[in-house]
């Protein structure tokens, strides 16, 4: 069985540079380009089961996929994005000149960041990682999962066994793929962060 982790396109929050969270923007047309560069790459694999997050750009990216292979999208709480409290919806240099002490954490090392209203990467490692152990034991075949750079840094770190600080040690471009095989009980990871097939793919880092 092959889990396919894949993050969505560029939306209006990565454009304007700002704190996504759990704010619904929708694709940017880079990210619907973006989704189709991704259903020309996943078009060769056979799915059982397509799941998302609720959030827009999730769907979005997750839709043309669906299409081709005529299978419903299914949202799934345990992928949202992490939610940002405060901070959603501001741009980063607006963190970065109002929450000096907090920008500095998030720059370091975030998994260590505590705001009023915002969820640990703990906790975000611990339900999407917790929903994927039981995806792949109700699925006998290949799982596609379209999520958030802020839910696959946790998820993949939790799988491979990374230690804090993990969140700038990995990358995921908007519609990269990464790519894991589930064999006994195991997940081993093939691919990580493929992302040629984008014919556009803007730079991002914080």
């Amino acid at each position: 069985m092959l889990i396919f982790l894949v993050r969505h396109g560029e939306s209006e929050g990565n454009r304007d540079n700002k704190f996504r969270g759990r704010v619904d923007f929708p694709l940017t047309d880079i990210g619907m380009a973006q989704a189709n560069d991704l259903k020309d790459f996943l078009k060769d694999f056979e799915f059982e089961m397509i799941v998302s997050s609720p959030l827009k750009r999730s769907l979005q990216t997750a839709q043309p996929i669906a299409d081709l292979k005529k299978i419903e999208v299914k949202k799934d709480e345990n992928f949202n994005n992490i939610s940002l409290g405060p901070w959603e919806n501001l741009t980063k240099d607006y963190v970065e000149k109002n929450f000096p002490k907090e920008w500095e954490i998030w720059k370091k090392n975030p998994e260590y960041l505590e705001v009023e209203g915002m969820e640990k990467l703990d906790d975000v490692m611990k339900r999407s990682k917790n929903r994927l152990k039981e995806l792949v034991r109700i699925s006998k075949g290949n799982i596609l999962v379209v999520t958030h750079r802020a839910v696959l840094k946790p998820l993949v770190a939790g799988i491979l066994g990374i230690e804090k600080p993990y969140f700038w040690k990995i990358h995921f471009d908007p519609a990269s793929t990464t790519i894991f095989e589930y064999r006994d009980e195991n997940f081993m990871l093939k691919n990580l962060n493929i992302n040629y097939y984008l014919k556009h793919n803007p730079l991002e880092y914080f």
